[in-house]
């Protein structure tokens, strides 16, 4: 094992340590499930009462308590019907639940760890007494449906974190003491970027400022991709159950999509822009000599995520990709994901991002044949070996419809976040009966790629605010220019003529013409988190010059206006 499945293995036999010390303090406990996370582990129980804030620290104590003992964990197997038995006389309703779920498992694993028995597959430590004491923290409590179905009962779940030893756990909360300022709710407030409203939940509204980065990033992504070959559509926000049907979706996506009655028809608001763009590409007889055909647009879907998942930016439900979907024959294949697999570099370079690359393979509910599915992500490997990119596997991760590269970044914090993604489709066009006409005047059904290198706009932002604190490049920022006059009254006509030099060359430029203090102003414009403020007063009307302080330092620099120009358009092209 790596050391990344022995910290998994440790956080799993941790949530069976806490379900041992919660059976302890609530003799009547009913238990769910618990399983290791990312960080840590949770486990929800059915409880006689609402916990309180101090119980996590009483009963952090009591796993302390079992962890000294050096309890073995002891695995056993037996028959479905003898655990059936066993939970059931012990009052463990979900257990039960689980096993009858299992009707065809004819035995199945226990664990014990002292009085506490769980239904469970494993692997956990040999003993409770591997695990360091000072390795983990009960972190807080929430409310979950059992299964996640809010038809079900509301069950109490208590997360933990947890790490190898105590000086991974220190840095773990350092880390998100250091998250919580970068917090892009709290900034999008403070910079008045965005906003959310209950009345339209996973949805945000985007203030004027906000709309700035958006645009800004909007146009930079579309001039890549018009420089790769990229033509740009729009295809409408509603369709008929009729077309989800025929591309899969219905069946293996319609949790998540909006659907609603309208006459005789059943709509939909469309979570995938997909379909759509293949109704474009059957408009007319295609041949091989169109091919590749590369579809881009700014698609905006909506996806019925559940209300406890929604997060900022991070997790919402009108979602805006940068959407592609190219038509190609299978000798393009490789040219184009390689093309994609450049293109990523591109954008990512430009603020300072390092990618991850990922290859994520079939999952258990795939569409099509299995050596269809070989060959498309054979045809990925070969791609990521051809750009020399070493890659990570995510198996059984990829798309019901084929497989994927999924793209990570990892933030000036070190967390990672998954972004891009490249997917190669072979179902697709086949589902639809796609046709191109070949060489030989045969008709042949194309290859399809998905792709949105952003991801979605509104998560890349939300990333991009917490990876650089608010403190965005140049170039996105809202406001590029502060300009300060020392008195406002004295110095304010200089400053309007500085303002409109600025403005005329496109610079997006404000005037703090309050009657504070200029160190007053300096400090405002540093919160506003403003790249340049321009403090102006008698020295430089005598001089005809701006004097320029950076955001982040005490230096102030005097340089000719029209030198200062020439540097922020410069910067600004370059995307410094």
């Amino acid at each position: 094992m790596n050391e990344q499945e022995k910290l998994e293995i440790q956080r799993h036999s941790l949530a069976h340590i806490m379900a041992a010390a919660v059976l302890d303090m609530f003799p009547e406990a009913k238990f769910g499930v618990g399983p290791a996370i990312e960080n840590g582990f949770y486990y929800d129980f059915d409880l006689p009462r609402t916990l309180i804030p101090e119980d996590l620290p009483l009963l952090e104590s009591k796993m302390k308590e079992i962890i000294k003992k050096n309890l073995p964990f002891e695995r056993e197997e037996i028959k479905r019907e003898k655990a059936l038995e066993l939970f059931g006389q012990a009052g463990q309703i979900y257990k039960v639940e689980i096993l009858n779920a299992e009707a065809n498992e004819e035995e199945v694993t226990v664990y014990r760890t002292g009085d506490f028995v769980d239904l469970c597959r494993g692997p956990h430590l040999d003993s409770t007494g591997e695990i360091d004491l000072r390795s983990f923290h009960l972190s807080k409590t929430s409310a979950a449906y059992w299964r996640g179905d809010e038809k079900n009962k509301m069950l109490q779940r208590i997360y933990g974190i947890a790490f190898a030893n105590k000086e991974g756990l220190d840095a773990y909360q350092k880390q998100m003491i250091e998250a919580e300022k970068r917090d892009h709710k709290k900034l999008g407030r403070e910079l008045d970027l965005f906003s959310f409203h209950p009345e339209a939940p996973g949805s945000a509204f985007w203030h004027p400022r906000g709309m700035i980065i958006w645009n800004e990033l909007e146009k930079f992504g579309k001039s890549i991709r018009k420089k790769y070959g990229s033509v740009e559509i729009q295809t409408p926000q509603l369709a008929k159950k009729v077309l989800w049907e025929t591309s899969g979706h219905w069946d293996h996506y319609q949790e998540d999509m909006f659907s609603f009655k309208v006459e005789e028809d059943t709509y939909c608001l469309k979570p995938m822009d997909c379909p759509f763009n293949i109704k474009i590409y059957q408009t007319k007889q295609r041949s091989y000599k169109e091919l590749p055909i590369r579809y881009t647009e700014i698609g905006r879907v909506m996806r019925n995520e559940k209300s406890g998942q929604l997060n900022g930016l991070f997790r919402v439900r009108a979602i805006t990709q940068d959407d592609a979907h190219l038509f190609l024959m299978e000798n393009q294949i490789e040219k184009e994901i390689r093309t994609l697999l450049k293109m990523v570099k591109e954008y990512y370079k430009v603020f300072n991002i390092q990618p991850e690359f990922f290859l994520s393979t079939r999952p258990d509910d795939f569409m099509g044949e299995i050596t269809t599915w070989d060959k498309a992500e054979e045809n990925l490997r070969q791609a990521l070996a051809k750009e020399d990119i070493e890659y990570g596997l995510k198996d059984k991760d990829g798309a019901f419809y084929g497989p994927k590269i999924d793209i990570n970044i990892k933030d000036a914090i070190g967390r990672s976040w998954q972004l891009a993604t490249i997917q190669l489709d072979f179902q697709l066009p086949g589902r639809f009966d796609v046709e191109y006409v070949d060489a030989n005047g045969e008709k042949k059904t194309p290859v399809m790629i998905h792709a949105a290198i952003f991801g979605s706009l509104e998560r890349f932002i939300g990333i991009l605010i917490e990876h650089t604190g608010g403190n965005l490049p140049l170039w996105l920022s809202p406001v590029q220019v502060k300009l300060l006059p020392v008195s406002s009254e004295k110095h304010l006509e200089y400053t309007q003529k500085i303002f409109d030099i600025l403005s005329d060359e496109g610079i997006r430029v404000e005037i703090d013409d309050s009657n504070e203090s200029i160190g007053k102003k300096i400090r405002e414009a540093e919160k506003e988190k403003v790249p340049y403020m321009l403090v102006l007063g008698d020295k430089e009307i005598e001089a005809g010059a701006v004097a320029i302080r950076s955001k982040g330092s005490r230096d102030i620099v005097a340089m000719q206006t029209e030198e200062f120009l020439q540097k922020i358009k410069e910067e600004i092209r370059e995307k410094k």
